[in-house]
């Protein structure tokens, strides 16, 4: 994903409870450690735990002025895997463009569910993993590592330092350290 225009904007789908705003924000924040410009903001229905969500990042070198909905996005993950019937998802993404979704089903078998997309696919067992490492149902930190390695947006590093700084006080050091570790081996997966 090398779009060559000077926002890159990303929209993550989940449920409630699912840690999309905390990735968007983790994302944002360590592209805004780089030097980047920087928009993060949710999209609630109703809020309760489960409920779908729509999460929007923007990044760029430059000033962003725009203050509207991601519209035209350049990734899209997809934290759970019932959200696909919805033609939103794949709306404006193009076949140069990256969607992420949370399953253990290839992406020939993903592809019969969006199939108004032709782009690539990357699933990832983000749960599975999350549940082996962390011990927890939290995709959202999986799906982070599968992010920077499809896209490429902010440094490994960067997020990596930017969870510590952020969550380090909050859940403590061992599980800072899983969560990490998540990110880590998800960027690593094929």
């Amino acid at each position: 994903m090398k779009r060559q225009r000077n926002i890159i904007e990303i929209v993550f789908f989940a449920r409630g409870g699912q840690g999309a705003k905390a990735a968007a924000e983790i994302i944002a924040q360590a592209a805004a450690k780089e030097g980047k410009f920087i928009q993060a903001f949710p999209s609630f229905g109703p809020e309760r735990s489960g409920a779908p969500t729509k999460n929007f990042v923007r990044i760029s070198d430059q000033p962003i002025r725009s203050h509207e909905p991601v519209v035209d996005p350049d990734a899209v993950l997809v934290l759970d895997e019932t959200l696909l019937g919805e033609p939103e998802i794949t709306k404006n993404l193009d076949q140069d463009e990256s969607l992420i979704i949370n399953s253990v089903k290839f992406s020939e078998e993903l592809a019969k569910k969006v199939p108004y997309f032709n782009g690539k696919i990357y699933p990832i067992d983000a749960t599975g993993m999350s549940l082996t490492i962390i011990g927890q149902p939290r995709p959202n930190t999986v799906i982070l590592g599968k992010l920077l390695k499809v896209t490429e947006v902010v440094r490994l590093e960067s997020v990596l330092a930017e969870f510590r700084k952020i969550f380090e006080k909050k859940i403590g050091k061992e599980e800072t350290d899983k969560n990490i570790l998540a990110i880590e081996k998800a960027y690593d997966a094929l």
